[in-house]
């Protein structure tokens, strides 16, 4: 008897991204569901109860990503969701430092420069969810 897949929701408004990296992800038989925008995000996690959510930062305004990752935290049905914030912000927006995990302003569990490469993207899913 095999253990069921893990699912991913993937929230990112860059289509080529999101294929590209559910075709990473699927290749290690994670379930991938996708949404292009936060609040379909939020809808999306509510509806599918993923083990793990992937999150962009930069969608319709710069700052969703942060908004949906302090939404994710204060929704007791999704409260333990892991999120991942993927993000180019810091090289788009020439920021002399790096994002960091916060409890309070940044609720995730790991914050990934864009283009992260595959390798590193699939160690963070699986220290997260295996």
């Amino acid at each position: 008897m095999s253990k069921a897949a893990k699912t991913i929701l993937l929230v990112d408004d860059d289509a080529e991204f999101t294929a590209a990296t559910r075709a990473v992800l699927e290749s290690q038989g994670y379930d991938v569901a996708e949404a292009h925008s936060g609040a379909d995000g939020l809808a999306a996690a509510r509806a599918k109860k993923p083990d793990l959510m992937i999150l962009d930062v930069m969608m319709a305004s710069d700052t969703e990503g942060f908004d949906v990752s302090r939404a994710v935290k204060a929704e007791p049905a999704l409260g333990g969701l892991p999120v991942i914030l993927l993000t180019g912000m810091r090289r788009e927006m020439n920021l002399p430092f790096a994002l960091e995990p916060d409890p309070d302003h940044l609720p995730v569990k790991v914050v990934l420069e864009k283009p992260v490469p595959p390798a590193k993207l699939l160690e963070a899913v699986a220290q997260q969810i295996g």
